[in-house]
This record gives C-alpha cells, sequence and structure tokens, in this order.
C-alpha cells in the first residue's frame, strides 16, 4: 500500500488541558479535543509523511505581559494550562518561522480570542489571547512583521480587536454571526480601530443561518481582496469552529467541507483552535478538513453523518444581505484613508468608553480609553480601568514604533500617576519593559 504523503510539511500541537475545564459538564473541557484525538487516529493522520505531532511550550510570564494587563499580577489570573496553551501557539509559529514546517495547526485549549488587553478573569471561556501572546513574543525575536488575522469563530473576536485596535502593522478581519444576536454583542462595520490603526480593523457579522455559500462569497469578495492589498508576512486563523451547524450555542449552517474549503483558499501560515462545542458532532470532521486541506491533501470526503447540502442550503434573503454588507464593508476598507481624515486627523487624542462584562466571572468593567494622535509613531495609550470588585487602574502601553515624545510621555505619566489607583502598569514595548506600581 502506498503511504500518502503531504504536499505541504504540516506541523501539528496538540493539548487538550486534562485540567482545566469551566466546568465537568461545560461545553469547553478536554473533550472537545478527545473526540478530535481518536478521529484523527482512526483515519491514520499520524502515519501520512509530512504530518508531524508536535509537544506544546510553555509560555513564561513576560510572554503574557507583553500583551496583556493581568490584574494584579499574572500568577493570580493564569493558570498552567493558560501557559501551555499559549505555549503551543508559540511553538507552531516558531516551526514556521524557522522553516521546520511549511504551515502548522495548534490544536491547543484553552482559547483566547475574547481576552482583552486588560485581564480580570475568564470571559468567554477565554483568559489570555493566546495568538497575541505569539504574535508579539515572535516580533520580540525577528523584529516588525506585518501580521494578518483572520478570525472565522462564529463570535466576534473582540479581544484580538481590542489587543490591536491601534495597530496597523497588524491587520484584524473577523465574520461573524451578527452580535445583534450572539455574544459578545460587538464586532459591527464601524469598529474600524484606534487612530493608529484606523480601518486596520475590519468586522464582517453575518445573519444567523449563514452557511457554505456565504462563508466562501466573504472570503473570495472580501477577505481576500483585502489580504491581496495588505500583503501580510503572515496570515493566522482564528480556526473558531462553532459556526457548524450542529454547535449548540450558535445559529449558523456552516459544514466541515465548507470549513476545508475555506483553509485551501485562505491558506494561512498558522491556525489556532478556538471555539466549536459540538464535540461529537462537528470538531473530529472540521478539524480533520483542515489538517488535509492545510496538508494539500484530498477532503472531499470528509462529510458529517448527517450531512445534507440540500437541506443546509441559505436562502436567498440571507444571499442577498451578505452581498451588501460585503461590498459596503469592501468600500470602507477601500476609503480608509479619507476616513481616517474625516475622522481623525487634526485631533490630539481620541478617548473611547467601554464596557466589557466578564460572562464566566460575573464581573463588570468600565474602562476609558486614550489614544494619542501621534505623526511620528501610532501614539502612546493608555487604560483607565475600573471594576465591580474594587479595583481601579491605569494601564500605559508604549508602542513598538513609538516615537522618542511618547516614549518619554509613557513614563511620565507612570512616574507621576496619583495614588488614587490601586495599581499602575506601564507596557514598553519599545524597550520590552513592563513596570507595576502598586
Amino acid at each position: 500500500m502506498k503511504m500518502l504523503k503531504a504536499k505541504n510539511k504540516l506541523g501539528l500541537v496538540f493539548f487538550p488541558a486534562f485540567d482545566w475545564r469551566i466546568s465537568p459538564s461545560h461545553p469547553e473541557r478536554e473533550e472537545r479535543l478527545l473526540y478530535t484525538q481518536d478521529q484523527l487516529s482512526e483515519e491514520g493522520i499520524e502515519d501520512i509523511e509530512g504530518i508531524k505531532f508536535y509537544n506544546p511550550s510553555l509560555a513564561e510570564e513576560r510572554d503574557i505581559e507583553r500583551v496583556h494587563f493581568c490584574v494584579p499580577d499574572v500568577k493570580s489570573r493564569v493558570t498552567e494550562s493558560h501557559l501551555i496553551s499559549a505555549g503551543g501557539v508559540i511553538k507552531s509559529l516558531e516551526m514556521v518561522m524557522t522553516k521546520q514546517v511549511d504551515k502548522a495547526f495548534a490544536l491547543t485549549r484553552p482559547p483566547g480570542h475574547h481576552a482583552q488587553r486588560v485581564v480580570y478573569g475568564d470571559r468567554g471561556f477565554c483568559i489570555i489571547n493566546v495568538e497575541a501572546v505569539a504574535i508579539e513574543k515572535i516580533r520580540q525575536k525577528y523584529g516588525k512583521l506585518r501580521v494578518a488575522i483572520v478570525d472565522t469563530d462564529c463570535h466576534h473576536g473582540d479581544g484580538t480587536e481590542d489587543i490591536y485596535w491601534n495597530d496597523k502593522d497588524t491587520l484584524v478581519i473577523s465574520f461573524h454571526q451578527d452580535g445583534r444576536t450572539l455574544y459578545p454583542g460587538t464586532g459591527f462595520i464601524n469598529e474600524m480601530g484606534g487612530p493608529g490603526g484606523y480601518g486596520y480593523n475590519v468586522n464582517i457579522p453575518l445573519p444567523p443561518g449563514t452557511g457554505e455559500e456565504g462563508f466562501l462569497y466573504v472570503l473570495d469578495n472580501l477577505v481576500m481582496p483585502i489580504l491581496e492589498d495588505y500583503k501580510p508576512d503572515l496570515i493566522i486563523n482564528s480556526a473558531g469552529q462553532d459556526n457548524h451547524y450542529t454547535d449548540p450555542l450558535t445559529s449558523m449552517n456552516f459544514t466541515a467541507q465548507g470549513y476545508a474549503q475555506l483553509n485551501e483558499r485562505l491558506n494561512p501560515d498558522l491556525a489556532v483552535l478556538e471555539g466549536g462545542y459540538s464535540i461529537e458532532g462537528a470538531l473530529p470532521y472540521v478539524n480533520l478538513g483542515i489538517i488535509l486541506a492545510m496538508a494539500g491533501l484530498d477532503y472531499t470526503k470528509v462529510k458529517e453523518p448527517d450531512y445534507n447540502k440540500e437541506k443546509l442550503r441559505q436562502s436567498r434573503d440571507i444571499t442577498d444581505y451578505i452581498k451588501k454588507t460585503t461590498d459596503t464593508v469592501y468600500r470602507q476598507w477601500q476609503m480608509k484613508d479619507d476616513l481616517y481624515i474625516r475622522n481623525i486627523r487634526g485631533r490630539d487624542y481620541i478617548q473611547e468608553n467601554k464596557r466589557i462584562y466578564y460572562d464566566t466571572d460575573g464581573i463588570m468593567e468600565n474602562q476609558v480609553r486614550r489614544f494619542k494622535v501621534c505623526n511620528k509613531c501610532t501614539g502612546v495609550n493608555t487604560i483607565d480601568s475600573s471594576n465591580d470588585r474594587g479595583r481601579h487602574i491605569l494601564a500605559i502601553t508604549i508602542p513598538r514604533d513609538a516615537c522618542s515624545s511618547c516614549l518619554d510621555e509613557g513614563y511620565r505619566l507612570y512616574k507621576t500617576t496619583s495614588h488614587r489607583y490601586t495599581n499602575v502598569y506601564l507596557q514598553d514595548r519599545v524597550n520590552d519593559q513592563y513596570l507595576i506600581k502598586e
């Protein structure tokens, strides 16, 4: 019998996190990956030449501090399972960067795309943003990189949006079920980014009932043209799988075949597992389809036992709505410089207020975000954050490309801020420094 050989050398990093779960019966538990593991074993994935499984590494506290302000600190908020999950993504991206593999897929949990810059606890089953932690670790080692993150999870990637809101070196594209119908209630087309990254945050809210036709239409007519314009050094797919028609938390009609086709056309350097809670009916088939597509192998026979393309076909109304939304968002992308002049240029600062609910831990947070509009760099920015548990912090970020004026302003703010805050944090991305003042 002739052994299959992958066209693309593919690295798989697998970590089911046996010791972390929301609760024994919660959909975010280790079984999310154990059924997938059984499916991959049954299909003989390990026997395919060019596909290899790797163990995750362990992320360090400093890796988390490059991205997040964990309150009061990393030790009190981040478990070892989270460090391993992030370490698995770091390992995957490192293998791509060193050409050890052509592509990588991090099948790790806990997930991360709802984790924002400030972290008080668990929200949307996420505590740290594993993709962002890996990206910033790699940037620290390899220097400036243009990265495109394409989030295909059914829930809006609000954490990734928040982290890269003011960074045009990181293009964030999220297509997801409309926030008016699903957690976290965000991800609308007018969410375009802060002054340093205006227009480089792209949201495509889709109506419930969207199927293969709709997702692939958005990919072909919006996502791929934007990526062609942007020309990233790396493409990362936040490969949430809860758009599947059997997912218990969502209302979409995507399939394993659709996910595989999307992955083949997107052609990411790295895929990272995010959501997906149909543990038996979806994940084993979707993950198998993604793996075969990334490896450059035939995936056309990967279908769920109850797959029925006609039954899952989206309505004409949904098709028309998606086409109009796609046209609107693409025009917005093309006009981003003009929109910047109209909405941002000439102002000294942009101030934004946010309310963030940590649904797992029941914490309500209020933020005042302030971004300096600087014509020399991305601009120093601050978050004045308080929650209903008595915490009140000031978080200061000096961006990677900071000019001397913004660098000085960041340290001045850190040194002179009054003691009315429970903590003051400084994230200096120029010198890779992280300071906490109590």
